[in-house]
């Protein structure tokens, strides 16, 4: 057995080590630059404390991509010089970020041994490569995010920290080898055990989904299937899920092989970046002679955010959501007893709120007034009770509604849903239970002419609970200080509504009437963490919004997000073409914002 010693190695401060929401971001050569990953690992062991981190037991994995096995090697030595007990890697570093919240959740050691956290290695679905993103976060032992108190800690360390400890003598251990590997230390054993990536979210997966249910779909000749991992880390889970376990034809599967730089894509599930499924879904504008596949879905580099397609159609995440929380009860298992809530993010459509009112389920919304936000605990039993709460877009303040158990659904615009199995959204979850609902809504029909579509589902949705009309506009790595003005320009604006209509009615007169205006701050009602600056919003009289927001998941430039959203619910108008029932708040989003002005940008990057 191979003994080690602790060295403690002299350090200073590197700027910029800042978390956001979703950890620390910045391009590969900023990680490799001396000290500057052990700085921020350091920073956040001494944030938990040395109480919690002796005798601990954490996970550390990722998406794979570059730099992913320096960087785990490096984080072993480290967390044995902390007094951590032993490290669980998935096999050759790959966990998927959902995976990881379950491993924490669920897994338990041949010792008996529980996961206190992990370290996450990932930029999610940022490009990857020796001159693209590498990223680093810590979710807690609930499965979900570190919150705010922690990354404040965290960011506060980086900024004074004056040494960091490693294990001097430890060996690289091979993670490409199932295995439990012992060492000696100054604290006595510690091990690293590598284990099979997919085993305990896959056994997680078949106790929530009917899993005969969708093999049965999938073996219906009339039923044809597509995924795109985007060579990500989601094709470690996507043969042994869907062609394993439900019997999909390997060839149905695309790009699901995890390569470190994303196979030099930009491992993004919109309709812009899985160009190939888009393509063979017949969505393209370059068309297709073949016969799209009955259902497609897309994940990103870390398998917890996805796209899903029908034949010819796309179904956007908030519509998504929406009917997943519909048909959950139906058609989930997990879900049979009923649902506790939902929730949504404040940037996403509220097509789940009219399906909180429809079916009287408890509803959790961001409402703001005047800097004041509020979220409205609707019961829909004969009662309406308001509560001061609020949901903000971070994944980790739905985690704290589900810790509480009011939460059982939840999902967000930017394609990310999920459930309390997890406090992570989960892509491949998403995947499933769409399957789950079209095998329930074909149960009966499997031998039938036709069966129900994916766009069939979707119209019906339209159909009993209104459209909502809904796009985003992404304007990535644009100039930061454009982007800041632009902003400062929108908050000013807000404060003189009789000029904002005035502007308004001057670029669209046929666009209702702006009758409030505010910029979204939240306090987190569970860990009391507080966030300013969420998103800046229009609302018109007649249930249209306007939200802009800077995105901090980037590694460098600044993101500008543009949501645009109008309700029908006149069943003659829910058939539109969505770009044309937008045109003219688009128009007006554009020329209000004055977003070519500040930006230089003639188009966005991207349109979901």
């Amino acid at each position: 057995m191979a003994s080690f010693k602790v060295t403690r190695v002299q350090t200073s401060p590197i700027d910029g080590q800042k978390p956001g929401t979703s950890g620390l971001r910045k391009k590969v050569k900023v990680f490799v630059q001396p000290h500057y990953l052990q700085n921020f690992v350091q920073a956040t062991f001494n944030a938990l404390g040395a109480d919690k981190m002796k005798g601990a037991t954490l996970v550390v994995s990722g998406d794979g991509r570059y730099y992913s096995k320096d960087a785990i090697q490096i984080i072993i030595k480290m967390a044995a010089a902390n007094g951590v007990r032993r490290i669980w890697v998935g096999q050759n570093g790959l966990l998927s970020t959902p995976a990881v919240s379950a491993v924490i959740r669920e897994r338990v050691g041949a010792d008996g041994s529980k996961a206190n956290g992990a370290f996450i290695l990932t930029a999610s679905h940022n490009p990857g490569g020796p001159n693209e993103d590498f990223g680093i976060k810590y979710n807690m032992e609930n499965g979900g995010p570190a919150p705010e108190g922690i990354t404040d800690k965290i960011y506060s360390n980086t900024t004074t920290i004056k040494e960091y400890l490693i294990a001097e003598g430890l060996p690289d251990v091979d993670i490409s080898k199932i295995g439990l590997s012992n060492f000696t230390g100054p604290d006595g054993q510690f091990d690293v055990d590598v284990f099979d990536s997919a085993s305990d979210y896959v056994k997680l997966m078949k106790s929530i989904f009917d899993f005969q249910s969708i093999k049965n779909l999938l073996s219906s000749p009339k039923f044809t299937f597509c995924y795109d991992a985007l060579h990500g880390v989601g094709g470690a889970y996507a043969k042994r899920i869907f062609v394993e376990e439900l019997g999909a034809k390997e060839s149905s599967l695309l790009n699901c092989v995890p390569k470190e730089d994303f196979g030099g894509g930009h491992p993004d599930p919109n309709l812009t970046y899985a160009k190939e499924l888009v393509a063979r879904m017949g969505l393209s504008k370059s068309g297709n002679n073949e016969d799209p596949p009955e259902f497609g879905a897309a994940a990103d580099g870390d398998a917890d955010r996805n796209m899903v397609l029908g034949k010819r159609f796309f179904v956007t995440p908030s519509d998504s959501v929406a009917i997943i929380a519909a048909n959950a009860v139906q058609a989930i298992p997990y879900f049979s007893g009923g649902l506790k809530g939902v929730a949504r993010s404040m940037p996403t459509s509220a097509a789940l709120d009219v399906v909180a009112k429809h079916l009287n389920l408890k509803f959790f919304e961001v409402l703001c007034d005047i800097n004041i936000c509020k979220i409205t605990m609707h019961y829909f039993r004969g009662l309406l009770i308001f509560i001061s709460m609020k949901v903000p877009t971070g994944w980790k303040f739905f985690g704290n509604l589900m810790d509480a158990g009011m939460c059982s659904v939840c999902g967000e615009e930017s394609f990310g849903t999920g459930s309390d199995h997890i406090r992570e959204k989960d892509g491949i979850w998403a995947v499933l239970a769409w399957l789950a609902i079209i095998a329930y809504k074909n149960k009966d029909n499997l031998g039938g002419d036709k069966l129900v579509t994916v766009e069939d589902i979707v119209r019906q949705h339209w159909s009993t609970y209104g459209r909502h009309y809904y796009t985003r506009y992404d304007y990535e790595n644009v100039d930061s200080g454009g982007a800041k003005q632009l902003m400062d320009y929108l908050v000013k604006l807000q404060s003189n509504l009789t000029e904002v209509n005035n502007i308004v009615k001057g670029i669209r007169s046929d666009v209702s009437k702006v009758v409030n205006a505010d910029e979204f701050e939240y306090k987190d009602p569970v860990d009391g963490s507080f966030s300013k600056h969420q998103g800046i919003r229009y609302l018109f009289e007649d249930g249209s919004r306007l939200v802009f927001r800077l995105s901090g998941t980037g590694s460098e430039g600044a993101t500008i997000r543009l949501y645009i959203e109008q309700y029908e619910k006149d069943p003659s108008k829910i058939g539109r073409e969505s770009q044309d029932a937008l045109a003219p708040l688009v128009e007006v989003a554009l020329k209000l914002s004055k977003m070519q002005e500040y930006t230089g940008r003639s188009a966005p990057t991207v349109i979901t």
